[in-house]
């Protein structure tokens, strides 16, 4: 059973990807953010072939492919010598096994693109400065006037439309936190390749690189235990930090903590995990995005789940099941597609944080295994077609 109109609160990548999609079967959407105005802020982000398909499907993706970079290979590499370990292909074997392409670009430049389609498209309306506390019908029919038929809660980790579902998820400060800063391209050192997606793997944390084609600069990630600043997902290092940072990274090859040592105003954002729990109340009411799984960046996914979550939405809603059980559909399908991926994150901590050895073997492993190999173990990920 098909609804005219929903509620979303927040206007992030899953509200704005949700507006979209909801927007294809004709069903229009009020897009409410709490921000007076939608900034240019975070770093680096990568969109897996299953997220870019979507993309593609919502005519969002020209935009993208004009400002990103499609990484001819993911590289695995030792964070203790800079040797390659393994590679998986990507660059037109993405495009060719997964018929989708495997871009990386600066978060600015997806919301900027989702934001403009939003804009242009007549069911949407994007109402900011407007945010949405307490019981989310009240203050809704309030504020505008009319009811919803359905509140999709796309507001983060710290969500606030949690509140109307029983026995939701609750954020949880995972005890790690990624370091976040970019480098000119022109300064940055030769071993940084602006071809591909570097992973580079060390002992209880790890380091991702990659290029920024519209700042022509390369963005570091890198991932080791930290304290918490409190709600926020963006925060500025102090020296004793840093200093925290240098020990953890000090086995490292002497040319990376060099590099992390003379990085300029890193950021640091606090990983908040979710705990399990009930993502819809059964009626009308479902959260997607942060607000229901975030999770570790180990599988690089956060996004796409984001994105995959809106879509299949916004399809099982325009199906013929009354909206109740259609919430029911969509949780189950969906929360069967987290875990798989929570698992893969947790594998993927396991091989890149590995010591001892266990790292000796997982090299050899690696080092014996074809690239196309590697790839298929990929295919369920990156080949997913939410319709």
């Amino acid at each position: 059973m098909s609804i005219e109109r929903a509620a979303i609160i927040g206007a992030g990548m899953a509200g704005l990807t949700a507006a979209l999609a909801f927007a294809r079967y004709g069903i229009a959407s009020d897009i409410f953010e709490e921000a007076a105005e939608l900034v240019e802020v975070g770093a680096g982000l990568q969109i897996s072939p299953n997220a870019s398909r979507i993309l593609g499907t919502l005519g969002v993706l020209p935009a993208l492919e004009a400002v990103w970079t499609e990484p001819e290979q993911i590289a695995l590499v030792s964070g203790t010598s800079l040797r390659p370990i393994a590679h998986v292909p990507a660059g037109r074997f993405a495009r060719e096994r997964w018929e989708a392409p495997y871009g990386v670009l600066h978060r600015s430049a997806l919301q900027k693109a989702l934001l403009a389609a939003v804009l242009q498209n007549p069911l949407c309306r994007l109402h900011l400065d407007t945010p949405i506390r307490g019981k989310a019908h009240d203050v809704l029919s309030g504020s505008m006037g009319q009811t919803y038929p359905l509140i999709v809660g796309a507001d983060g980790v710290w969500s606030n439309l949690r509140s109307s579902v029983p026995h939701a998820p609750e954020p949880d400060f995972s005890r790690n936190v990624a370091w976040r800063f970019i480098i000119p391209s022109a300064e940055a050192p030769s071993w940084l390749s602006n071809h591909q997606v570097t992973a580079f793997l060390g002992p209880s944390t790890h380091l991702v690189a990659y290029p920024l084609k519209k700042l022509d600069a390369v963005n570091i990630v890198a991932i080791a235990s930290g304290i918490s600043p409190g709600e926020t997902w963006d925060a500025k290092a102090t020296e004793a930090q840093r200093r925290m940072l240098a020990e953890q990274f000090h086995r490292w090859d002497r040319r990376i903590v060099d590099l992390l040592q003379k990085a300029e105003r890193p950021n640091f954002w606090p990983l908040h995990e979710v705990t399990a729990g009930r993502w819809q109340n059964g009626r009308d009411t479902v959260l997607i995005g942060d607000a229901a799984h975030a999770m570790m960046p180990f599988a690089a996914q956060g996004a796409a789940m984001a994105i995959e979550d809106a879509f299949v939405l916004a399809n099982r809603v325009a199906g013929p099941l009354p909206l109740a059980e259609s919430l029911a559909a969509f949780e189950s399908e969906r929360t069967a597609r987290i875990a798989r991926v929570r698992a893969r994150g947790l594998f993927n901590r396991f091989v890149y944080h590995a010591r001892g050895p266990i790292k000796l073997g997982r090299n050899i492993v690696l080092s014996l295994r074809p690239p196309q190999s590697l790839a298929a173990d990929l295919d369920w990920l990156y080949g997913f077609k939410a319709e």
